[in-house]
């Protein structure tokens, strides 16, 4: 990213896998070349997640299965939170437990409660290679847990049980986005 320009003005929208889609179960691999194919991609990943509306957004949400992901998030204080973290590892999650609305843009137009630390920590790296630690609280906790997840193939469908998950699913099978098999 260039200094002081806005993220994802130089990116193009890409589209966004869909629940179903094998790419969001694999655990994604790291990135090793943070070259200008990486800025491009973190580029990228802004402007879908933006016009997509979302928060925050993981590479393999757009096909890419490289340990990225980018957000733009605000905290429960209202503090907006821009950034990405290349291989990004969740090195704490803690404090109080919360159930909380949680939707994803690979699951558009639908949410659940989902049990989430209303602490974490994030470590990992710049587009550029440098080491950055994030900490976040309250629904910003939430959106990095959630984002780190997506780098690990899981869904937070993964975190409900019984019925919420049965609730859940069902709404996915009623989604006009959802695949069909004949």
């Amino acid at each position: 990213m260039r200094h002081g320009s806005i993220p994802g003005a130089h990116g193009r929208v890409r589209p966004l896998t869909l629940l179903g889609d094998p790419v969001l179960r694999e655990p994604c691999r790291e990135v090793t070349d943070f070259g200008p194919e990486l800025a491009a991609l973190v580029e990228d990943l802004f402007a879908s997640m933006y016009a997509a509306r979302g928060v925050g957004l993981a590479a393999n949400q757009i096909g890419v299965g490289l340990r990225v992901f980018v957000h733009d998030c605000p905290d429960d204080d209202d503090v907006r939170h821009l950034g990405h973290v290349v291989n990004p590892r969740l090195v704490e999650a803690d404090g109080i437990s919360l159930r909380g609305p949680e939707g994803c843009l690979s699951l558009p137009g639908l949410e659940a409660g989902v049990e989430r630390y209303d602490h974490a920590v994030v470590q990992g790296f710049s587009v550029t290679g440098e080491p950055v630690t994030v900490h976040g609280t309250g629904f910003f906790a939430r959106c990095l847990q959630h984002e780190v997840d997506h780098l690990e193939g899981k869904l937070y469908a993964d975190h409900l049980h019984g019925r919420r998950h049965r609730k859940l699913m069902r709404q996915v099978a009623r989604a006009p986005w959802h695949r069909r098999t004949p």
